[in-house]
């Protein structure tokens, strides 16, 4: 039993102690509720004087957002204000899939509309519309000078509702298009299947309402072959709802594992999440594929599995998002989307890459520092670490589409072939086996005669930099003799880049050519021969020792040196990434 001498000698500094403690927070509750009045205060009599004296009439509701806006900047990209106005984009983009139209993308192209996608099994294909058509009118309403949002809120409407499409193909003549509006649901998962070496297949796009799910049926159909090994593909998927990726994470991981937790400034926002039900897959070989796009909820599927050891990753370093939003209504039927915490995988790391909290003077963002980043272990004792994405466990190095390929997809010069080759060849085509033969190739050749798609070489652009320089420093007159020798072998050199590049140019034109015929999945599995992650995939599973070797951290594949030193940094996107 304690000495009660010593309670009563203590009591009273102890209580005087609480009490200090109580103001001190009382105090700095009061002082944070008055900084919020005075500034808002601020703010409205702000607003209120431009209101009133502005010399020109001024869009209020446009003010305000500008001014919340610019409030939510100096944060991070996934902090936004989303008005009433914008709801409905928000939720296709962030929550749901689903609306009411006719199921096809539009792209503009000198003020007309044309076709750029057509999903399979919706009005637009069932009525035989196809990429390359020129969409003239909806509803007697004339498209010219529309813009693209104008041209996809006239396609979308009421699921049963008749859309009247005046439609032209090339030199054919206009005609009439009834189409009776859909409800068009995008998939999350938009190819699965068999592959090479027996392999199962699943292509997840976004973690979007009712995404597990759907990997829950295509992992279900795979079973179906005894597949040999499974490929889950989140390459360029930049996320989306964080419970979807723990029940995706479930169907390979044992039940009552830790797959993710989140930690805020405010307790209420702490959460950890487990595997709650027996996995549907828990033992066949599994290769995550990610590349720098992959973002978010895709970093915490493969973090997660690396963690676990449950899977191979392959691909790039992915993208480095850690942190959590949650969405809060606010009046008017807005609502404002707030990072609440930073998620944390099995091993404890966070992923993030940008430090958002410590900016430079400028305000620009930085990343977190080298000397921050620390070392982590997975379940078997590999080496990962935080602050830089997901570190691949095999890296595959991405391509890089020569200029000249670039100039003929960015010119659309490769998408207008694709369509005219549709139109003069309607016999079927199996996107798994086309290959375009030599004289293909050169019809395509003679189709860019007179076509413009103008480009430099990078030795073009060093070439150029040197006359700069050289001009500036007066010494150009020396060397331009030795400089027009070399613009013109350069110049010379260029013409056979058709040629020179024809491997990758083929391959493109016949991912674009498959998509006529198959529509996205047509572009899959004209892609499958060119995937090098893909190949390594259904490699590293056919080789049972190479993959124990991978998992338990020994042998000749191992995680590549701390990740912020195995990259090049990437550029800050915010791309579909939305952790609710």
């Amino acid at each position: 039993m304690a000495d009660k001498g010593i309670i009563s000698k203590y009591r009273k500094p102890l209580l005087y102690a609480a009490g200090l403690a109580l103001a001190v927070s009382a105090w700095s509750f009061n002082d944070d509720l008055f900084q919020i009045s005075k500034n808002l205060d601020v703010f409205a009599s702000v607003y209120k004087e431009v209101n009133i004296n502005y010399v020109d009439d001024i869009n209020s509701a446009k003010l305000v957002k500008t001014g919340v806006d610019a409030m939510l900047e100096g944060l991070d990209p996934y902090t936004e204000f989303v008005p009433e106005s914008e709801i409905e984009d928000y939720k296709l983009h962030y929550v749901s899939t689903q609306y009411g139209g006719i199921g096809a993308g539009v792209f503009l192209r000198d003020k007309k509309v044309y076709i750029s996608d057509v999903f399979a099994g919706f009005p637009a294909q069932k009525a035989d519309i196809r990429q390359g058509d020129q969409m003239l009118k909806i509803n007697d309403i004339d498209l010219a000078g529309k813009t693209n949002e104008q041209v996809s809120q006239l396609l979308k409407g009421s699921k049963g509702a008749v859309v009247k499409l005046l439609m032209k193909r090339e030199d054919e003549a206009p005609v009439v298009k009834s189409l009776v509006r859909d409800e068009i649901k995008q998939p999350n998962v938009v190819y699965s299947g068999m592959v090479s070496g027996n392999m199962g297949y699943i292509k997840l796009n976004k973690f979007l309402e009712n995404s597990a799910d759907e990997v829950t049926d295509a992992l279900v159909a795979i079973k179906k072959n005894n597949p040999s090994g499974i490929i889950l593909d989140l390459r360029s998927n930049g996320g989306g709802i964080l419970q979807e990726a723990v029940k995706i994470v479930n169907l390979f991981v044992q039940k009552d594992v830790q797959v993710v937790s989140q930690k805020g400034k405010i307790k209420e926002k702490n959460f950890t999440y487990s595997t709650v039900s027996t996995p549907l897959e828990p033992n066949l070989p599994l290769v995550v594929l990610v590349n720098s796009r992959s973002a978010s909820a895709s970093e915490i599927v493969a973090g997660a599995l690396q963690d676990l050891d449950r899977a191979i990753i392959i691909g790039q370093r992915s993208y480095g998002k850690g942190l959590v939003q949650q969405t809060f209504n606010l009046p008017y039927n807005s609502l404002v989307k707030v990072t609440v915490a930073k998620y944390y995988v099995p091993s404890g790391r966070c992923i993030q890459e940008m430090d958002y909290t410590h900016r430079k003077d400028d305000g620009s963002v930085i990343k977190v520092a080298d000397s921050a980043i620390h070392e982590f272990k997975t379940k078997n004792g590999r080496s990962v670490y935080d602050g830089s994405g997901i570190y691949p466990d095999i890296f595959i190095k991405q391509d890089r589409f020569a200029n000249v390929t670039q100039a003929l997809v960015s010119k659309l010069l490769i998408f207008d072939y694709a369509t005219k080759y549709r139109n003069t060849h309607p016999k079927p085509v199996d996107p798994k086996t086309l290959v375009l033969s030599d004289e293909e190739y050169n019809d395509f050749i003679k189709y860019l005669a007179g076509k413009n798609y103008t480009y430099s070489t990078i030795s073009e652009k060093m070439l150029n930099g040197l006359k700069t320089e050289a001009t500036k420093e007066k010494q150009f007159s020396e060397i331009q003799a030795e400089y027009d020798i070399l613009k013109a072998k350069m110049a010379s050199s260029k013409k056979n880049d058709l040629q020179i590049h024809k491997a990758e140019i083929k391959q493109v034109l016949e991912n674009e050519i498959a998509s006529r015929y198959a529509y996205e999945k047509g572009r899959y599995e004209a892609n499958f021969k060119y995937d090098k992650e893909l190949a390594e995939a259904v490699k590293v599973m056919q080789d049972k020792p190479q993959l124990a070797s991978i998992l338990k951290g020994v042998g000749d594949y191992k995680i590549i040196g701390k990740p912020v030193l195995a990259m090049a940094g990437k550029k800050e996107d915010k791309d579909k990434d939305n952790d609710d």
